[in-house]
């Protein structure tokens, strides 16, 4: 199975853009030209260049909006997230619930830019309606080769080098994204060794990547590592190279944790876990899914 293209890129950091040169648009303008997409935009020579443009724009809305939607990306914690919705209503419900947490100035300008996002998502599953029969095809040919984790290289928290044998040595690894000040992240910690521990026996193994140890930042390592023994977690954390095709998969994570699943050949399998494994829900979902993978890997022995 491929991992969900929408999710990934609809859950971009906001951090990240912020650090690529983003041209602004005038909203007017942008008004205008949402409003005049034909048929002939959405031809499949032009239809990836406009679905990037409207990315772009929800992009420049949390680019212009960067202190209001940081606290809003803090609090997302997606384990209910319906990756086939319209984002603009995760969104509106995420703000609502926390709504006590914003002023008035910052609600007016989240419940503008979402309104504005809606119509932006409409446009967007329409294209995206249009290119599905095709895209499917392309996606099952290209999925093994677009995988991030080829090609894998990075470092523990001592130092000790890893690459791809990372993922062929096990029938499944289970990735899991943090960073140091997401409570979300640091509750499920525990758990994770716990599952760590439950699946090693089984060809498993869960390993940690921390988003701000990027490019061996030893003192973000040296920090996530103290959280790390402060909550019994033993299981491998990673420092990796933000360049790298795992670096970049990494920074279109938006809202943390997020949960993966590897198998044998690096390939991503399923979709993402959104949310703490310390909801026994997910916990059980996550668990379904690693037996599925590790069934399958016996089959194919």
């Amino acid at each position: 199975m491929k991992t969900n293209k929408k999710i990934l890129t609809i859950f971009t950091l906001c951090i990240a853009l912020l650090l690529t040169a983003c041209s602004t648009t005038d909203t007017a303008d942008t008004k205008e030209n949402n409003a005049s997409l034909t048929e002939s935009d959405t031809t499949s020579d032009s239809s990836d260049t406009v679905l990037n443009d409207l990315y772009q724009q929800e992009n420049q809305l949390f680019a212009d909006h960067e202190e209001a939607w940081n606290k809003v990306f803090g609090m997302m914690r997606k384990s209910n997230a319906d990756p086939s919705g319209n984002y603009a209503d995760y969104l509106a419900d995420t703000v609502e619930a926390n709504k006590d947490s914003f002023t008035d100035d910052e609600l007016k300008i989240l419940t503008d830019d979402i309104e504005t996002i809606r119509k932006i998502e409409d446009q967007i599953a329409e294209i995206e309606s249009k290119n599905a029969a095709s895209d499917t095809a392309d996606q099952k040919n290209n999925s093994e080769d677009a995988s991030p984790f080829k090609n894998f290289s990075g470092q523990d928290f001592d130092g000790n080098s890893v690459d791809e044998s990372l993922f062929s040595d096990n029938a499944v690894t289970v990735v899991n994204f943090w960073f140091t000040g997401c409570k979300p992240c640091v509750a499920e910690l525990s758990k994770l060794n716990e599952l760590n521990d439950a699946i090693r026996s089984m060809g498993g193994e869960v390993v940690g990547i921390n988003t701000e140890t990027f490019d061996g930042n030893e003192a973000a390592m040296k920090e996530a590592a103290s959280i790390l023994e402060s909550q019994g977690a033993k299981y491998r954390n990673l420092s990796i190279d933000s360049s790298s095709e795992a670096g970049k998969y990494a920074s279109d994570i938006m809202a943390f944790p997020t949960t993966i699943l590897v198998d044998r050949n690096g390939n991503i399998v399923g979709d993402p876990l959104l949310g703490g494994i310390d909801n026994q829900n997910n916990y059980d979902a996550l668990m379904k899914q690693i037996q599925s993978v590790i069934d399958a890997d016996s089959t194919n022995k």
